[in-house]
């Protein structure tokens, strides 16, 4: 589970050269190669040029692409790292899904969706499209001009939710491989007000109690690993509270475990991941269940 091949999907104008190299961290646990991917699509050449599909737009689109690439690759090649490149014309998700696969890759990194209301209410995103279909953990990347926090290095503080799924005690290994890049993690279940409603304070507090030794197990296992772990529970709705949380423990980044759900599931009454994927300021990893289907 170690991330040695990392995916960085970019459309230059919301992830850039300064994204990765705060990714680079993973370096003192295995990574070594990184592998570029710029979809060109189809009806953004159109756009530009107002009118039907133009060849020499595409044509001008890749060496524009390549250019940048081979000024990225100088940079990475002088500190030993291994390069790939794939600069494709089609639609993004299916695109950087065959990369994935190709290339073996540990982790996909992609941008913050910019997507208006009605397109995600109709269209999705690509972010909740790429949920739906990757098996390869994904690195929902935030522009540090776009948030209010300044990280340097993302996986040094994560914030990981656990709920118990697949996907997040999937997560848990996930982040045991990348050891030597953690200095600390968070570890903060969210539980449902209407669980703790009891007859009495102490049923309520038994509740919360059973959460907290559960946690307390997790926290040991990262403890065994040589990774300092702290447990936190909360009370409310999980989209509001591990924002919160992610505040309070002044985390680097958010990590979930997430799930394949239809996609008129996700499109109407969507999920925790998804939503803090999009919506929160801190850079956002899903992993999926060990089994999920791509």
């Amino acid at each position: 589970m170690k991330i040695k091949k990392l995916l960085f999907v970019t459309k230059f104008e919301e992830l850039g050269f300064d994204a990765l190299r705060s990714l680079l961290s993973l370096r003192k646990s295995a990574l070594e190669h990184v592998v570029f991917v710029n979809v060109i699509e189809r009806d953004r050449v159109a756009m530009r040029r107002g009118k039907g599909y133009q060849k020499d737009e595409e044509i001008r689109l890749r060496e524009a692409a390549n250019i940048r690439f081979i000024d990225w690759a100088e940079n990475l090649f002088e500190q030993g790292m291994e390069v790939g490149v794939y600069i494709v014309v089609g639609s993004l998700v299916p695109e950087v899904i065959q990369a994935s696969r190709k290339e073996d890759a540990d982790l996909i990194v992609i941008g913050r969706s910019h997507k208006g209301v009605l397109e995600h209410l109709y269209s999705g995103s690509d972010v909740t499209e790429l949920l739906r279909r990757a098996y390869t953990p994904v690195l929902v990347y935030k522009q540090l001009s776009e948030t209010a926090i300044s990280v340097e290095e993302p996986f040094e503080r994560p914030l990981l939710a656990i709920d118990w799924s697949p996907g997040s005690l999937r997560a848990v290994e996930y982040i045991k491989a990348i050891k030597d890049t953690v200095q600390e993690v968070h570890l903060v279940h969210v539980a449902d007000e209407r669980a703790l409603k009891g007859p009495s304070a102490m049923a309520i507090q038994k509740t919360r109690k059973e959460a907290r030794d559960k946690l307390d197990e997790i926290c040991e296992s990262f403890e065994a690993a040589g990774i300092k772990a702290r447990e936190h529970v909360y009370i409310g709705d999980p989209d509001e509270e591990i924002e919160k949380a992610a505040k309070d423990c002044q985390a680097t980044m958010i990590v979930l475990g997430s799930s394949a759900k239809a996609a008129w599931v996700e499109k109407f009454l969507g999920s925790t991941p998804r939503k803090i994927a999009e919506d929160s300021i801190y850079p956002t990893l899903l992993i999926a269940p060990e089994k999920a289907d791509e």
